[in-house]
């Protein structure tokens, strides 16, 4: 195929030549309706090419197959078999696939690291979980992925679950033997699930980790927003091989998708993939000696560390993505939460996460000497700042066993049950029926299904109070719970 070609955005281009007017949604008739106060802010642009996909961009029978066109060039770009897009994110994607695997009443072994919306995915679908455990860093208080040998003992003990899916990369950055992992399920004639959605670039550079498609996984999901260069809620998934039915992948995500999904979106994630193909080896060589010399430039900070090795090992991670600078701030005597805050509203810098003792800041192709001394000059100004802190209110944290909650019943059954909102006081030994999740990273807590015990409610109540976020309770404060009545 001619990886030059764009079908998507040259369509937009064409539609924006043909003085093409549409009696039909969307209602703003690109940007003629829309409020002057709006226009200040958002210019007219983007309402320009917010059209239909069917009917507008294409006609109503999409005879010309500019998205099938573009899908098709993103699979060849980055050696899958096929390639779907996404205008609802990754959340959307791995839910279609968790459904294509497991269906109704399936079961599928899921590392526990898992994001929320793989949580989701379990009540949307009925699917049971199978905990594979991930190897923990108590003194960090840091998970890793799991092993191929802790996928095989996982498998010894559910046989007859559908699949695996992994998370790979982390929110961290940090990854899993994926090539071990997709031997250890096909051994058994099982589909690897591979939720990448930080892994979008991975293809593009040798010296960034494994891609999941080269590794072998089955069916691997990717945000094109996140380490691409797209529009929020870009993401695309990629099959190969024949263990995943692809007909029912694809009836999957029809059943979640938008039936008017976003053509700003979609042309960008086209035009990104061009640019990868033509020019992303040159952007992320660039991209990860800037990585390297800031991480480096970081590391001189008094009392930072930024993880690189301290991360990898044996009983670790298999790889890193050193895009992705982890910074443990905890010897400073100060919580990521509090420099966070700190950088946000004294030095207009926002970073990609925080918790109770690191930040992290992810380096894009779009970064420059520029900006990366931007972010040096901001933590120098919040380091000397720190000084003055007052010390972050302590959290509780569980020990590894303590934080691997029993699942009692299923997520699905758990969610939709008659439930009540206790004090979390009386909550201990009680079933939850919401899902509770710190974020970011956006790795649950408590997901719905399991007994709740003394210690994660514990980290959670004084989490709060130490500046955790939780979006997704009922009581983002934690003065109370939603139960299994």
């Amino acid at each position: 195929m001619d990886q030059t070609e764009t079908p998507l955005l040259d369509a937009l281009n064409e539609y924006h030549a043909s003085n093409r007017y549409g009696y039909s949604p969307p209602g703003h008739r690109q940007g003629r309706g829309v409020d002057d106060r709006v226009l200040r802010v958002l210019g007219r642009e983007p309402f320009l090419s917010d059209v239909l996909a069917n009917g507008g961009l294409d006609d109503r029978r999409s005879s010309n197959g500019y998205l099938q066109k573009a899908e098709d060039l993103m699979a060849e770009a980055v050696g899958a078999d096929t390639a779907w897009f996404s205008t609802c994110g990754s959340s959307l994607s791995v839910k279609a696939a968790m459904m294509a695997v497991a269906g109704g009443d399936g079961s599928l072994l899921l590392s526990r690291d898992s994001h929320k919306s793989v949580v989701a995915g379990l009540i949307f679908s009925g699917v049971m979980p199978r905990w594979i455990t991930p190897r923990w860093d108590a003194d960090r208080h840091l998970s890793h992925p799991p092993s191929p040998e802790e996928v095989e003992e996982t498998w010894r003990r559910y046989p007859d679950a559908a699949g695996a899916l992994i998370v790979s990369p982390s929110p961290y950055g940090t990854c899993a033997d994926l090539a071990g992992i997709a031997d250890v399920c096909h051994a058994r004639g099982k589909p690897l699930i591979v939720d990448e959605a930080w892994g979008a670039h991975l293809p593009f550079h040798e010296n960034l980790p494994t891609w999941a498609m080269n590794a072998g996984a089955d069916v691997c999901v990717v945000s094109v927003h996140k380490m691409g260069a797209g529009f929020e809620q870009g993401s695309a998934f990629h099959l190969q091989g024949d263990l995943i039915d692809q007909d029912r992948l694809s009836a999957c995500a029809d059943l979640l998708m938008t039936t008017s999904p976003n053509v700003l979106v979609y042309s960008a994630i086209d035009g990104w993939r061009r640019q990868m193909v033509e020019h992303g080896h040159r952007l992320f060589g660039a991209a990860l000696d800037l990585a390297d010399d800031t991480r480096r430039r970081i590391e001189e900070i008094d009392d930072v560390e930024v993880l690189d090795e301290e991360l990898l090992g044996a009983q670790a991670s298999h790889d890193l993505d050193r895009l992705q600078i982890l910074i443990d701030v905890s010897a400073t005597g100060t919580s990521g939460y509090q420099a966070a805050d700190w950088l946000r509203e004294n030095c207009q810098v926002d970073v990609g996460m925080s918790d109770h003792r690191r930040i992290l800041a992810t380096m894009s192709v779009a970064d420059g000497s520029d900006t990366a001394g931007r972010l040096l000059h901001a933590l120098s100004l919040w380091r000397k700042a720190a000084d003055d802190f007052a010390p972050p209110p302590p959290i509780d944290l569980p020990s590894p066993a303590e934080l691997q909650l029993t699942t009692k019943t299923s997520p699905r059954d758990a969610f939709f049950a008659e439930v009540e909102q206790i004090p979390v006081e009386h909550a201990v030994g009680r079933i939850a029926a919401e899902q509770i999740t710190p974020y970011p990273p956006g790795i649950p807590a408590v997901v719905p299904g399991e007994r709740l015990n003394e210690a994660v409610l514990d980290y959670l109540v004084t989490g709060v109070q130490a500046g955790m976020n939780l979006p997704d309770p009922a009581d983002p404060q934690m003065g109370s719970i939603r139960v299994m009545a």
